[in-house]
């Protein structure tokens, strides 16, 4: 067994406060879009969670995603509570960090996710039904999907499907959901017959510059080690980023004839999700490309598809859904070994059997959220109901349910 590596062990646990940094993020990022009624109940999913899966992620979370090995299904209980989970590395996941360290990461990841689905049922999903939802989300598709993609003896894994930081147990797994939560509840009382325009763009910037700072951790932290890897890592990340960024303003420019705040911010977000899977595999001429293909793809989708069918309201399928789509797919085309040798080549190096695989694995992991979260909404709708009356609608999540406005004015 390896050494504990101190420069590892500092650039993953400081990896994981800057993913940890991402849940206040999306919460302000999240907050800035709903109307000035429903802020704090916007930002308290993402705190809620925050706590919540902090709790889930110790007593059982950890050792049901990583866990030894069951059928290539699950993990197994022998780790429930953090039981053996410790200072000494593990060498199947990090051989130069502490188990503990590697544990606390992935918790950071589990928090995020279920938060972000949050954004497609804001402003009219009860709280209570909320918190059992996201509990039961959290084990039932966050855990397994973590487990098959990343965990040792996972069968996507297996597979040979390449999924650097979560292009598939995070963006696509949480935005399929979210778009099923957008179906089920129902669109937003007055939705296209009254505005609903963000309340506080400034914020939503602000959130958006947090999530970008914070996704270095996300995808970069992902080598596990301070390494040339995590360079590579957090290089395409910001070329994806800013590239994507630049794509959906120039395109809400040429269709809406403006420079819109809110699509550059949307585009950045768009674009840490398409790199996502990729980040540690591809070059960073590959990552522009991914992120004028995340830019271009999640605006089309939003724009033209989504926002004129479904109230997915802050648009969680969109960005998250389809951009964890097309940043899998095209890891399947750009990936290279001259980048990471412990993956594959891809299609543009001779192996178009990988992108067949990372379809595989995008569309297995989108049935499988979708199937599991509407069978969850349904059951919960049919004990405790999932929507809030339309009066406490009409008030406003901040009073209706938490008694609290987010403005004195």
């Amino acid at each position: 067994m390896e050494p504990i590596n101190g420069a590892d062990t500092a650039w993953v646990l400081t990896s994981a406060a800057l993913v940890m940094l991402m849940t206040p993020g999306l919460a302000l990022f999240y907050g800035g879009l709903v109307r000035s009624k429903n802020v704090l109940s916007t930002i308290m999913h993402s705190l809620f969670i925050l706590a919540l899966i902090s709790v889930q992620w110790v007593l059982w979370g950890y050792t049901l995603a990583f866990g030894p090995d069951k059928g290539g299904i699950i993990g197994g209980l022998e780790w429930l509570g953090l039981n053996g989970v410790g200072g000494e590395p593990n060498p199947t996941y990090a051989a130069t960090i502490p188990h503990l360290a590697f544990m606390a990461y992935q918790m950071m990841f589990a928090i995020i996710t279920p938060a972000l689905i949050s954004g497609a049922f804001a402003e009219r999903k009860r709280f209570k039904s909320f918190a059992i939802f996201s509990l039961l989300w959290a084990t039932l598709v966050y855990a397994p999907v973590a487990h098959w993609v990343w965990a040792d003896g996972g069968w996507i894994r297996a597979l040979g499907a390449l999924d650097f930081a979560g292009g598939t147990v995070v963006h696509i797994t949480s935005g399929v959901s979210a778009l099923v939560c957008a179906l089920v509840l129902g669109k937003r009382l007055g939705h296209g017959q009254e505005p609903m325009e963000p309340h506080n763009v400034t914020m939503t910037v602000l959130g958006t510059a947090l999530l970008w700072f914070g996704w270095f951790g996300f995808n970069a932290g992902s080598a596990l080690g301070a390494n040339a890897l995590a360079v590579n890592a957090f290089v395409t990340t910001n070329t994806a980023a800013a590239m994507a960024a630049l794509t959906w303003m120039t395109a809400s420019w040429l269709f809406h004839r403006r420079p819109s705040v809110l699509g550059a911010t949307a585009g950045a977000v768009a674009g840490l999700v398409g790199i996502t899977p990729a980040a540690g595999f591809v070059t960073p001429m590959a990552a522009i490309i991914i992120g004028f293909a995340a830019g271009l793809g999640c605006f089309l989708t939003v724009e033209f598809v989504v926002r004129r069918r479904v109230d997915d309201a802050l648009d969680v399928f969109g960005v998250h859904g389809v951009g964890g789509a097309i940043g899998a797919l095209l890891t399947g085309v750009f990936a290279t070994t001259g980048v990471n040798a412990a993956g594959a080549n891809g299609l543009l190096y001779g192996n178009p059997a990988l992108l067949g695989v990372q379809a595989i694995a995008v569309i297995v992991v989108a049935a499988y959220a979708a199937l599991v979260t509407f069978i969850l909404l349904k059951v919960i709708d049919a004990v405790l109901g999932l929507r809030v009356t339309p009066e406490e609608e009409r008030i406003g999540l901040d009073t209706a349910l938490h008694g609290e406005p987010a403005y004195q004015l």
